[in-house]
């Protein structure tokens, strides 16, 4: 097939790859503004396993993106584009796509939408009796609710990639709580999003398919005894970013994680009940943490999951694929096989291999 591969490449320190934003959308002043798009070797690890079944496109998700698909019509498109501006900034390129009726892999904009709204996506799982962390929404520590009990995680509520989840984000006192909130609305324009802290360990789960036939990868466990002497146990953008390095990486993760089947299989149902319930299309990682008794909660649901290719970036889907028996080339070309078959495609899958 003809598939165009849609990203947001990240330029070096400093770069601007996009005009500034007009007023109608005040921008974040934080320094990771673009921590959510991918760098120039992830985009060529996904192009190079495409193209070992398919004829392949780059498109980069920029102004000029709707012209470049238009005049391309693909057969389908690998969306891995994240957008920079709005809430719904992950939406923009499927939404195109579906004008355009390009068919494309992953979830599509309603899902994207609500998924990156972090509010949104707890309350649809507070209605759907799927278990998440209490939570509310506020913008003063006078605001938060009575029942609501210390230690409590602030984090911005429109951002990925750890953005906004520093190691201050988890706080005691009203104070810290005040001093967060400030922080969250002067650095992304944004109310916070505050929850209960969930004590116990920390899982995120690859899944991989549609409907009934989704399939849960092996899950990885996040240690956070690995992290610097004195950090707070919560995966901030510090242990992602700054203290985990390609030269001196973390060994925060295990997989697959040591867990007694009974939760293994707890795991795995509230997971496939969040990934069916959100609408999620052909593959997503999903955060879980468990609660003082060791129930699983869910944390946080990524519809675009990162895949950076080497194994010492320590990318959790890419960890779980390889405990899987896949490789990287075999996890983009499944993404590509489970969209083939929901969307009807299978034939033009395989003749197309065949041809190659």
């Amino acid at each position: 097939m003809n598939i165009a591969l849609a990203f947001n490449q990240r330029g070096a320190e400093g770069d601007d790859p996009l005009p500034a934003p007009c007023t109608l959308h005040p921008q974040q002043t934080s320094s990771d503004l673009y921590a959510e798009w991918d760098d120039e070797q992830t985009i060529a690890a996904v192009a190079s396993a495409l193209a070992q079944q398919h004829q392949v496109s780059l498109v980069n998700a920029d102004l000029d993106a709707f012209e470049r698909l238009r005049g391309l019509k693909p057969d389908l498109v690998f969306n891995m584009s994240e957008g920079l501006f709005g809430g719904s900034r992950e939406s923009q390129i499927p939404a195109l796509l579906e004008m355009l009726q390009i068919p494309y892999t992953g979830s599509d904009p309603l899902t994207l939408g609500l998924c990156l709204d972090k509010y949104r996506t707890k309350e649809i799982l507070s209605y759907n009796h799927i278990a998440t962390p209490d939570f509310v929404l506020i913008d003063n520590a006078d605001e938060l609710p009575a029942h609501m009990s210390y230690p409590l995680l602030v984090k911005p509520p429109l951002e990925g990639s750890s953005k906004g989840i520093t190691d201050s984000s988890l706080v005691r006192t009203p104070q810290e709580l005040q001093r967060e909130l400030v922080r969250v609305r002067e650095n992304y324009a944004q109310q916070a999003l505050v929850e209960e802290f969930l004590c116990g360990r920390e899982f995120t789960v690859a899944l991989l398919g549609n409907g009934t036939d989704v399939r849960v990868l092996p899950i990885v466990e996040i240690d956070f005894s690995t992290l610097p002497e004195g950090a707070n146990p919560i995966y901030s953008y510090e242990a992602k970013w700054l203290w985990d390095t390609d030269d001196d990486p973390l060994q925060i993760f295990h997989c697959p994680a040591p867990l007694e089947p009974l939760l293994r299989r707890s795991i795995e149902d509230l997971c496939r009940k969040a990934f069916n319930h959100l609408g999620c299309r052909d593959w997503c990682r999903i955060d879980v943490r468990l609660d003082s008794e060791g129930h699983p909660q869910i944390i946080e649901v990524n519809p675009l999951p990162g895949v950076l290719p080497r194994p010492e970036q320590n990318s959790c889907f890419p960890k779980a694929a390889r405990a899987a028996g896949l490789s990287y080339s075999e996890m983009i070309l499944s993404v590509v096989d489970a969209a083939c078959e929901r969307l009807g495609l299978v034939e033009k899958n395989h003749a197309h291999r065949r041809l190659l």
